[in-house]
């Protein structure tokens, strides 16, 4: 069922982040509101007198790495309680890593967690609640959204930053092209990548390019943008009827199979990855791809950017937006359960959630703070491209799809095997309609999750709540 709950808060939070004054930080204090840390939880052990607590933070963001390896070397140095926090990047392989880690007995004590990982995080148990170390002031500077933040009434995350979602393209590439503005549908896409392809071949350059080593999130990236503003369920979920339906994915999956066989796609996207992608496109060599609005950053800090670049809106299916592109975030860090220093663990927590880290991160461009105290303060992000990834009259908040443990191949992973090798498409969706709503259906009977039709549920009066 769509949470009213959230679009309270995101409505507060992103009015506030869109009419942002310019402002500066809390001269270093920059206090959370959080005190000295409660007595010590079930299961946390001291270290002994003069050694240090050495924890691990795992995360799998590239684009704000030098920051936050800054941030972290500044707490490792002036802390007072004898704290080390060591930072370990991991890239697509992340959640598997953190399974292992988990099953191992060798979890981080804090890891980043994601609007599209936390639901599958706190029903694996790995996170855990931080209700004991929030004072109220705490609970009002942090707008909690269930089922984003919070759990069966627990609070696991606070938010930070929100993204939004664009298409990324080449503009030295477009205009050698002949393409006057970015394509608004499948077919413009299509015939765009081509064109490009056609006149950038002969350098190495090719018209798109998606990361997929990773097929979950190339097409989260990409196929679910484009899904979600043509009205369909970004991943897969018809909230109208309340069943997985992925038969609204078709023609966008025929329309990235059609580019492959075009020989439009960067060879090797097989085994890309986002930020060997992000490489190419940062040297000119692909036309457009679809991502995130940390891009800003990533073409500032990570890639330094050799072309003219610029994001706009991803095309739909017909040229018609009838949906709402996902306005994503309200997650970030969290304590794992089986850390043995809890405390230690929140007290890193607290000084990452101080407002002048937040507020250099909004202003650094690395996200769009949702946190309403700190988009009060920031400055609009100084960095090129970010125009393009501000919330326009397309973006929303969706309400949560459930997460089912579906038998079988995932439905990512059957679509890119269709990008490469072909087949039925249409036995595929019946197949994939078949078991994920047999999925659904143990899950509901098992309580584990709710799913409830919405016969009214409207996806095109999603968009345009947070514009400015």
């Amino acid at each position: 069922m769509m949470k009213k709950a959230a679009f309270t808060a995101m409505s507060v939070v992103l009015a506030a982040g869109l009419t942002a004054c310019g402002g500066g930080s809390d001269n270093g204090s920059g206090s959370t509101g959080a005190s000295a840390a409660p007595s010590a939880g079930a299961g946390a052990t001291k270290a002994p007198s003069g050694e240090k607590v050495k924890l691990t933070y795992w995360t799998g963001d590239r684009h704000d790495t030098d920051y936050i390896k800054e941030v972290i070397q500044k707490f490792n140095t002036t802390n007072k309680d004898n704290i080390e926090v060591e930072m370990v990047v991991r890239s697509e392989d992340f959640d598997q890593a953190l399974d292992l880690a988990f099953t191992s007995a060798q979890a981080p004590d804090i890891f980043r967690t994601k609007e599209n990982t936390i639901q599958m995080h706190y029903k694996k148990g790995y996170m855990a609640p931080l209700d004991g170390y929030l004072t109220p002031e705490l609970k009002s500077k942090f707008p909690a959204m269930d089922e984003l933040n919070s759990f069966d009434g627990k609070m696991y995350s606070l938010p930070n930053y929100g993204t939004t979602m664009r298409l990324v393209y080449n503009v030295d590439l477009f205009e050698k092209a002949g393409i006057k503005n970015p394509p608004t549908t499948l077919k413009e896409m299509v015939e765009d990548a081509k064109k490009i392809t056609a006149v950038g071949k002969a350098s190495g350059a090719y018209g798109i390019a998606f990361n997929l080593k990773s097929p979950n999130s190339a097409l989260g990236r990409s196929a679910r943008l484009i899904a979600e503003l043509s009205g369909y369920g970004g991943f897969g979920y018809d909230f109208k009827t309340g069943r997985f339906d992925f038969n609204g994915w078709k023609d966008i999956i025929n329309s990235f199979k059609q580019m492959k066989d075009d020989g439009s796609m960067l060879p090797g996207v097989e085994s890309l990855d986002i930020d060997p992608l992000r490489a190419q496109f940062a040297e000119g060599k692909i036309g457009m791809y679809m991502s995130f609005s940390s891009e800003p950053g990533v073409y500032k800090n990570q890639f330094p950017a050799k072309i003219r670049w610029a994001a706009a809106p991803a095309p739909t299916v017909t040229g018609e937006v009838k949906g709402a592109s996902g306005f994503l975030g309200g997650q970030w860090l969290a304590i794992s359960k089986d850390s043995k220093h809890k405390d230690e663990a929140w007290k890193f927590l607290s000084y990452m959630y101080q407002n002048e880290v937040l507020q250099t991160y909004h202003e650094k461009g690395f996200g769009i703070s949702m946190v309403p105290e700190v988009a009060a303060k920031a400055k609009a992000p100084d960095i090129g491209g970010i125009e393009g990834f501000l919330p326009n009259k397309s973006d929303g908040v969706w309400p949560i799809s459930p997460t089912v443990n579906v038998q079988g191949i995932k439905y990512y992973d059957a679509f890119f095997k269709y990008m490469l090798e072909g087949g039925d498409l249409n036995k595929m969706v019946d197949d994939l309609n078949k078991r994920y709503n047999d999925a659904l259906d143990k899950a509901v009977a098992a309580g584990e999750v709710k799913a409830k039709a919405i016969p009214d549920f409207d996806p095109a009066k999603l968009g345009g709540k947070y514009a400015k």
